[in-house]
């Protein structure tokens, strides 16, 4: 009986290549094709482990952890000055799945700082918010507004303690007018108090107490 035998078949050339150019571990500086480039560990292809990533277009640098091409741990992310050149950190935290995610500390251009907890990207759970013009906020988020109970300090330390609704004072607090020496409780809706009453609270120390005190009922 006649064996027939056939040619073995032979693998493309680019299957070999392909194998060689999946990378995996610590590899040098890889260059994407819009000019980014990446230094640090892969797996199955893709960023995962320890990196630092630059972009071409805005020159921001990320460094930190990466799981499965995807910004995933703790890491920070710079950009640079526009008239300096010189690196400025935006946001030093935790991250999952490309966005911020945990707690953090996030750095805005007009000096006003947020430390505290994040959620998607957004201000959510417990946070400090320090404004440009000295005012502070502490208290609860919720996508990126301040909501729940929260208390805000002005420059001139008068303060509101109570709730918080979009950002602004909503529900039962009190309003500590330090400077004047009274004290507002009650309730508020969209930043305007609705009732409540007004004492004196500390008068003997304000800076610039009212000329007659509140009279008792």
């Amino acid at each position: 009986m006649p064996i027939v035998k056939y040619p073995r078949a032979t693998e493309p050339l680019w299957h070999e290549w392909d194998r060689k150019a999946q990378k995996c571990g610590l590899r040098h500086t890889a260059y994407a094709v819009n000019g980014d480039q990446y230094t640090g560990e892969w797996l199955d292809n893709l960023k995962h482990g320890k990196g630092t990533q630059v972009w071409k277009r805005t020159g921001a640098i990320y460094s930190g952890d990466w799981k499965f091409g995807k910004r995933d741990g703790y890491g920070s992310y710079s950009v640079p000055d526009p008239v300096t050149k010189e690196y400025k950190k935006v946001y030093t935290g935790w991250w999952k799945n490309d966005k911020k995610c945990g707690y953090g500390a996030t750095f805005y251009p007009d000096g006003e700082r947020y430390e505290g907890e994040w959620s998607s990207g957004l201000r959510s759970g417990w946070g400090q918010m320090y404004y440009q013009d000295g005012s502070i906020y502490e208290g609860q988020w919720l996508e990126d507004q301040p909501s729940g109970q929260g208390m805000l300090r002005l420059p001139n330390e008068n303060r509101y303690e109570g709730g918080w609704k979009d950002g602004k004072k909503h529900g039962p607090g009190k309003f500590f007018y330090l400077d004047k020496g009274q004290l507002f409780e009650g309730i508020w809706a969209a930043d305007t108090p609705k009732c409540g009453i007004l004492i004196d609270f500390g008068r003997d120390e304000a800076p610039a107490p009212t000329q007659y005190p509140i009279p008792k009922v």
